[in-house]
C-alpha cells in the first residue's frame, strides 16, 4: 500500500518517466477478493501478461530515454504466485513464468515500504475501495513473510527499506522529503529509513 503513490510523487518531484502497473484494468481482480483460491490463477497471469509487456514495451524505446519510476518490480510477481496458487497451479505459472520473463534492465534503487498488517488494514479502510476490504490479517501476514525473506537476499540493486508503518507517503509533505533527502545519497548496498529517528 502506498507504492503507487511514491512512484507517482517521485515522478512528479524529478520529472522522471512513470511506469505503473494497472491494476484496474485487471478484470479478475474483483474475483479474486471474494474468493481467492478460485480466481488466484487467472488474475496472477493476467499481471504477469500485462506487466512483462509493460517491461518489453520499456526496452523497444530509446535506451537515452529519460530515467523511469515504477511501481512494480517482476522479481517479486512469483511471491503472490506462491501464496495464492496451488502446487498444480504454481508449476504453470512457473513455466508460463519462465517463458515470458524478459531481461528487465536493473534498477538504479528498489523502495520497499514496509509496514505491519494493522497498518496496512487500517489504510485499506481508509482507501474505500469496497472489494479490497475483504482482504484479511492473515493473507497480509503471508505477504510480509515473502516479502521479508525475499528483500532478506535482494542483492540486484541498491535496496532502501522505509518503516511505513508510522507515515503516510500520500498526505503532507514532510515524510516525503525527508525519504527523497535520505534517498538521494545512495549509490549501493541495503539502506534503512525509519523516520521516527528524525526529529
Amino acid at each position: 500500500m502506498g507504492k503507487t503513490t511514491l512512484a507517482k510523487r517521485l515522478a512528479e518531484v524529478f520529472n522522471y518517466q512513470i511506469l505503473l502497473e494497472d491494476a484496474h484494468e485487471n478484470p479478475f481482480l474483483d474475483r479474486f477478493y471474494q474468493n481467492r483460491k478460485q480466481a488466484a490463477l487467472a488474475t496472477q497471469l493476467f499481471f504477469l501478461f500485462q506487466r512483462t509487456q509493460k517491461i518489453g514495451d520499456l526496452k523497444q524505446q530509446d535506451i537515452f530515454e529519460p530515467v523511469r519510476v515504477s511501481d512494480f518490480l517482476i522479481e517479486k510477481d512469483p511471491l503472490f504466485a506462491r501464496i495464492n496458487l496451488d502446487a498444480d497451479e504454481f508449476q504453470l505459472y512457473e513455466r508460463v513464468y519462465q517463458q515470458l520473463i524478459i531481461d528487465a534492465p536493473t534498477p538504479d534503487l528498489v523502495i520497499y515500504l514496509q509496514a505491519s498488517p494493522d497498518r496496512l488494514l487500517d489504510r485499506i479502510e481508509r482507501r474505500g475501495i469496497a472489494s479490497e476490504r475483504q482482504i484479511e490479517k492473515g493473507y497480509l501476514e503471508q505477504i510480509n513473510e515473502v516479502y521479508s525473506e525475499f528483500f532478506l537476499y535482494y542483492d540486484a540493486a541498491p535496496l532502501l527499506i522505509v518503516n511505513a508503518n508510522e507515515i503516510d507517503l500520500s498526505r503532507g509533505d514532510r515524510d516525503f522529503l525527508q525519504l527523497v533527502d535520505y534517498l538521494l545519497d545512495i549509490k549501493s548496498g541495503r539502506h534503512y529509513f525509519n523516520p521516527t529517528f528524525f526529529g
